[in-house]
């Protein structure tokens, strides 16, 4: 169904109970149908939302000739969900992948038994492994898992590949060994660092179909996206270009990346800022990082910083003191934020894009792996707003679960998927944790709402949000509308 649409009796997010009309992809009116209730102002629900779940359905304006008519019976009707921080062509990739790390796999036994379960023709990708599975293992430790196949492991963190033999060879017979495949003793061991370009080249491959995740994304009430590979380039651009022309890709699309990013033709995608990807291990020279962030600044682009660990948040914060910071910028993740840094990333005026459900889906081996000291400094969020830090919430997809809803469930609860809770200080209402994916992604201190003019991306629930907000699940999205775009399909009644 696209063109002109008319969502009557919606539970609209911060006015109250409306009729919302649609035109040409654009919200073009809301009609109230009562005024909204004093004390429910700014959480998206009004006083006739009482009347609605007692039984009593709201008044409704006659159906519109020639419009889409989607009667919401006092559901929530949200701006649509935007996801601050993604990887597309990975989490596509990974639906061709076999896990190969926690949960699911947790030593090498359960490892082999993984990858002797696929089908054995040509290249096998695992991804999600995890160094407590069997350490860092060589080519050949993989080899005795798989032998007689090319098998490339690519380690959660997503900055590592493990090889094992066939594929080493295969990859060296087509390229040229880069600086990343580490050498000991005159052999290269099969571990390759931060060589994703390399491999792409020597495997000759292009860049995924992105139309069933943007399709699951969809469904999510996921509107728009920013995508934070740091290698977007031109060429990436294109692809994105012809993925959102084609119809493969529906969200509105950002794409942070390279400062040559800014040189690529312009296409029905959003400049988004320069990525700088930080590896404690390997920091980049001081004065060639705080030269990164003036060049971005002088593209009149925002620089967003990888930020995982203590040392390189420091190192960013110290690096944003010397070039100076402007609006917009921002950290990803500040997994470890003390209470000192915290101040100093809010005197700067940065924003942080959190991951919420890193607490849920990785919160117990972080106990394990973290510092106790720094267990308090763990994906920060209510300190980080009680300072005066705008955040938005990202997935880290598919380095994590895409699915926001799962995200907000964990920034309430605090909780780590075998109970424990970490940080619980640090848990935000439902209505905080909802507003992490409504920031407009050009401006995390501005957030979206559904207003005449604004673009028609909207997230209409099955149930008004006094509902929702105590069971925070992607099951309770019903429709999805991008640009005013909706499928017919998912609806069980009639265009008007």
């Amino acid at each position: 169904m696209a063109g002109s649409v008319l969502i009557r009796g919606a539970e609209v997010w911060g006015l109250g109970l409306a009729d919302v009309r649609i035109e040409g992809g654009r919200i073009v009116g809301i009609d109230p149908l009562e005024s909204p209730s004093p004390s429910g102002e700014g959480l998206g629900w009004g006083l006739t939302v009482g009347a609605v779940l007692a039984g009593k359905p709201p008044p409704q304006a006659p159906p519109l000739k020639g419009r889409g008519v989607i009667d919401a019976h006092g559901a929530a009707l949200l701006p649509g969900l935007h996801d601050h921080h993604i990887h597309l062509a990975g989490l596509a990739a990974r639906a061709e992948s076999v896990w190969c790390g926690p949960p699911d796999v947790l030593d090498a036994e359960a490892l082999a038994m993984r990858l002797k379960a696929q089908p054995a023709t040509g290249w096998l990708r695992g991804i999600g492994y995890h160094e407590s599975v069997m350490g860092l293992p060589e080519a050949k430790a993989l080899d005795a898992l798989l032998p007689h196949r090319p098998l490339r492991l690519q380690h959660r963190s997503g900055r590592m590949w493990l090889l094992n033999s066939p594929a080493l060879a295969q990859l060296l017979e087509r390229a040229a060994p880069p600086p990343g495949l580490e050498r000991e003793a005159g052999s290269y061991t099969g571990r390759l660092f931060d060589e994703d370009q390399w491999l792409r080249d020597a495997l000759g491959s292009a860049p995924p179909d992105f139309s069933e995740i943007s399709a699951t994304l969809a469904s999510y009430g996921v509107t728009g996206i920013t995508d934070m590979s740091p290698r977007n380039d031109a060429a990436m651009a294109a692809h994105f270009a012809a993925q959102h022309e084609s119809g493969s890709v529906q969200q509105s699309c950002w794409l942070a990346g390279t400062l040559s990013l800014a040189e690529a033709p312009d296409g029905p995608w959003h400049l988004g800022p320069a990525k700088l990807h930080l590896h404690e291990s390997a920091l980049p020279d001081f004065d060639d990082a705080a030269a990164f962030v003036a060049a971005a600044h002088a593209q009149g682009r925002a620089v967003a910083v990888h930020c995982v660990s203590e040392v390189e948040l420091v190192f960013t914060v110290a690096m944003f003191e010397a070039a100076g910071a402007m609006p917009c910028d921002r950290i990803e993740h500040a997994s470890v934020a003390s209470p000192e840094l915290v101040g100093r990333i809010a005197s700067l005026g940065l924003s942080v894009c959190v991951q919420p459900h890193f607490v849920h889906e990785r919160g117990d081996r972080y106990l394990l792996d973290v510092e106790m000291r720094h267990h308090g400094d763990l994906y920060r969020l209510a300190s980080l707003q009680a300072a005066g830090i705008a955040l938005a919430g990202g997935s880290d997809a598919p380095f994590a679960s895409a699915d926001p809803w799962a995200a907000m469930a964990a920034a309430v609860s605090r909780m780590t998927s075998e109970g424990q809770v970490i940080g619980a200080e640090e848990a935000l209402t439902p209505e905080q944790a909802l507003e992490l994916y409504l920031a407009a992604p050009g401006d995390l201190t501005r957030q979206r709402r559904i207003a005449a003019g604004e673009p028609a991306d909207l997230c209409l629930l099955r149930t008004p949000w006094a509902e929702a907000r105590g069971r925070l699940s992607s099951d309770l999205v019903r429709a999805t509308v991008i640009a005013g775009r909706l499928d017919d399909d998912r609806f069980d009644q009639p265009p008007g």
